[in-house]
């Protein structure tokens, strides 16, 4: 399925403008459910009601409230309403940062960026930014909310991220960790080569939601009349040595590694072409 324009933007650098489409990175993968009467079938709604009295509340009534020193503080739609950031297509590059300046934890959603209108500005930012290994840091507003993000380059193409504010972030110096033991050579070796034994290319394809995959491999089955025997996934019981821990897994890899070879072994060798035949083939299609 194509991917669609959720907004359009202008890029502000300075006095230039850029015109740009946004499109989602990602997509909602979740199961989403209906709510309803277990003899009837028959969907339920949610409604407002007191909870001291049960007493249904019209919509209209209901407004937001914030609990402040044990009151709640009421406030009206039209208070809020003014109090929204003031529309705006433009995405203001307000500094350039290196590509390694910030961790994962700023990240929250991704979009794609394409180009609306001027194609040879587009990618000429995008290969500026690719060659100078930074990435731009923008604010901008969409859909009554103020954004905070990274502008960088992907490949030919821009890439447009929302950042986290610096108060939802919690710094590493508010963890406190847990001091242990020192590990021993030995443990250090088994972990090395444990590490050098999964080294591989990413591949996102083996990397399922195997819990979707089964709650709807159940609810096909119910649809079909059908019964499904359904196990416990089995919990892990914890390592009492880190040492037997890294025994384990290397003979885990180790067993996985002949395994497959064996298969490869097994498998059908391919019939090579004599010289002789492919020498009287190519004679064959001369004379003819």
């Amino acid at each position: 399925m194509a991917a669609r324009v959720m907004w359009k933007g202008v890029i502000a650098l300075g006095g230039t403008k850029l015109g740009v489409k946004l499109y989602s990175a990602i997509q909602d993968r979740d199961i989403h459910f209906k709510l309803l009467e277990r003899k009837k079938h028959a969907p339920v709604v949610q409604r407002m009601v007191k909870p001291d009295s049960d007493e249904e509340v019209p919509y209209e009534e209901v407004r937001k409230g914030f609990l402040s020193d044990g009151n709640y503080v009421m406030l009206e739609k039209e208070e809020l309403s003014k109090l929204a950031p003031k529309p705006s297509r433009d995405i203001e590059v307000t500094r350039f940062v290196t590509t390694d300046h910030l961790g994962p934890e700023w990240f929250v959603r991704p979009y794609y960026l394409g180009p609306d209108g001027d194609v040879e500005s587009y990618f000429a930012l995008a290969q500026a930014l690719a060659d100078s290994g930074r990435e731009g840091i923008v604010h901008w507003v969409m859909r009554n909310t103020e954004y905070t993000g990274v502008l960088r380059a992907v490949g030919e193409h821009l890439m447009l991220i929302t950042l986290r504010h610096q108060d939802e972030v919690v710094s590493t110096k508010d963890v406190r960790m847990p001091s242990g033991r020192e590990h021993s050579a030995k443990e250090a070796q088994m972990a090395e080569q444990l590490v050098a034994a999964f080294e591989d290319e990413f591949d996102p394809s083996i990397y399922r939601n195997e819990h979707r995959e089964r709650v709807i491999e159940l609810v096909d089955a119910k649809a079909k009349g059908k019964r499904l025997r359904l196990k416990k996934v089995a919990e892990k019981k914890p390592e009492k040595s880190l040492a037997d821990a890294l025994q384990r897994s290397l003979l885990s890899v180790h067993k996985r590694g002949e395994s497959e070879r064996k298969s490869a072994s097994k498998a059908p060798a391919k019939k090579k072409t004599s010289t002789r035949t492919r020498k009287s083939t190519r004679k064959e299609r001369a004379v003819a």
